[in-house]
């Protein structure tokens, strides 16, 4: 059983960054995939898909690297299950001088540091990505 599964993702997309593999694969959840698209949009992955179907679903994470070095430098987890960090909107954290972002859960979905402040609404920090 796992307890934290979004830092198991996040893990797994830094371990696999580290040794410049294509793809990763990440246990599906509905989580996972809308941060997964908020990472494409923001232009730290190349692309994910979903594999398989039923309760045996995968997300195939395709990465990105320019030149010999991977776009995700660094993917930590900020709000853990036994520790909840929570942000408001004229609060909200400022990642390596807004060259990084900050995913959030807010009550409007899951979204960067910089669209929740636009929409003037806070909720829980996930993680912060750059």
């Amino acid at each position: 059983m796992m307890t934290d599964p979004i830092a198991d993702m996040l893990t797994r997309i830094r371990n696999a960054s580290a040794v410049r593999k294509e793809q990763v694969v990440i246990p599906y959840s509905r989580l996972k995939y809308d941060i997964l698209d908020v990472l494409k949009k923001e232009g730290y992955i190349h692309s994910f898909s979903v594999d398989g179907e039923g309760v045996r679903k995968n997300l195939l994470v395709a990465l990105k690297y320019v030149g010999r070095s991977g776009v995700v430098k660094v993917i930590k987890r900020i709000s853990k299950p036994g520790c909840r960090m929570y942000a408001k909107a004229d609060t909200m954290p400022i990642v390596l001088n807004n060259r990084g972002i900050a995913i959030l859960s807010t009550s409007k979905g899951i979204m960067t540091n910089r669209s929740a402040k636009k929409l003037r609404i806070g909720g829980e920090l996930l993680c912060e990505v750059s």
